[in-house]
C-alpha cells in the first residue's frame, strides 16, 4: 500500500510539473507595456526639469529636445562624461529602454 501511495504522489508531482512547464512555454515572454509608461517615467524628471519637461528655473527644459540628444546626454551622465551634481546618479537608475521612452515622450512635448 505504501508503494501505491508513493506512486500516486510521484504521478501527481509529474502532472503538476508538466502542466507548469506547458504554461511557461505558452506564456508571453514579457508583460504588455503600460500605454502611459513613458509619461509616468518622464514625470520623475518634473522635480527639476518642470512638468512635461518645461523648466521654470535655471535647469534646462527637456520639452521639444530631440530624443537622440536626450538619450546621448543621459548616456554621457551615466558614463561620467558630463559633469553633474545628481544626474550621473539618476541616469544610472534607468535602463536604455526607459531612457528612450522618456526621451521620446519629452521630445513630443511643446517647448
Amino acid at each position: 500500500m505504501k508503494s501505491l501511495h508513493s506512486f500516486a504522489r510521484t504521478a501527481a508531482f509529474a502532472a503538476t510539473f508538466a502542466a507548469a512547464s506547458a504554461f511557461a512555454q505558452t506564456a508571453p515572454a514579457s508583460a504588455p507595456v503600460d500605454k502611459h509608461l513613458a509619461r509616468n517615467l518622464a514625470a520623475q524628471c518634473a522635480n527639476c526639469h518642470g512638468t512635461n519637461g518645461k523648466s521654470v528655473a535655471e535647469v534646462p527644459s527637456l520639452a521639444g529636445v530631440p530624443a537622440n540628444v536626450t538619450i546621448q546626454k543621459m548616456k554621457d551622465y551615466r558614463d561620467g562624461k558630463l559633469p553633474a551634481t545628481i544626474m550621473h546618479q539618476l541616469a544610472k537608475g534607468y535602463t536604455d529602454e526607459q531612457v528612450a521612452l522618456i526621451a521620446d515622450y519629452l521630445s513630443k512635448q511643446p517647448k
